[in-house]
């Protein structure tokens, strides 16, 4: 997932798993290239709601997985649409294809069971997954606050 490789980027240049904000920002942007300044605070966003970063005290950033594991390729170019939130849906589809499973006999398999099932696609993407032995979670608690959101 590139996400996950973005912003391993920053912690690993600093070698540590907490950097200030405005550093994540700069290495992001100015550092790499990758993003506008603007384009980098997104990502901040765009990781924090999907729990690779929390804020921590004194402006700072902190990593919740460990960003030594997350390889960079040589040459690696982030895609754009990494500044953009993912839907839960998104989410545990990436960790379908992240686990080896093809992206459209995922979303075939998903949408047989929803079919069959009659629930939201993100409740059956999550159900889905854990049928493959898929750790969710995380996911599964947001799609449940999805669903009682929507009454």
């Amino acid at each position: 997932m590139s996400l996950r490789v973005v912003v391993a980027a920053p912690f690993r240049r600093e070698g540590r798993e907490r950097v200030t904000e405005s550093d994540f920002i700069v290495d992001l942007s100015m550092k790499r290239g990758w993003f506008t300044p603007e384009q980098a605070r997104r990502v901040v966003d765009v990781a924090i709601s999907e729990g690779l970063v929390e804020r921590g005290d004194a402006d700072s950033l902190v990593a919740t997985f460990e960003p030594r594991e997350a390889s960079i390729p040589e040459g690696f170019t982030p895609e754009e649409s990494v500044v953009q939130r993912r839907s839960t849906f998104e989410r545990v589809l990436d960790a379908l294809t992240d686990a080896g499973h093809e992206k459209q006999e995922a979303v075939a398999a998903v949408n047989r069971l929803q079919s069959d099932l009659g629930l939201t696609v993100e409740a059956v993407g999550v159900l889905y997954a854990r049928r493959q032995g898929i750790d969710v979670d995380a996911l599964a608690e947001r799609a449940l606050a999805e669903l009682e959101a929507e009454g």
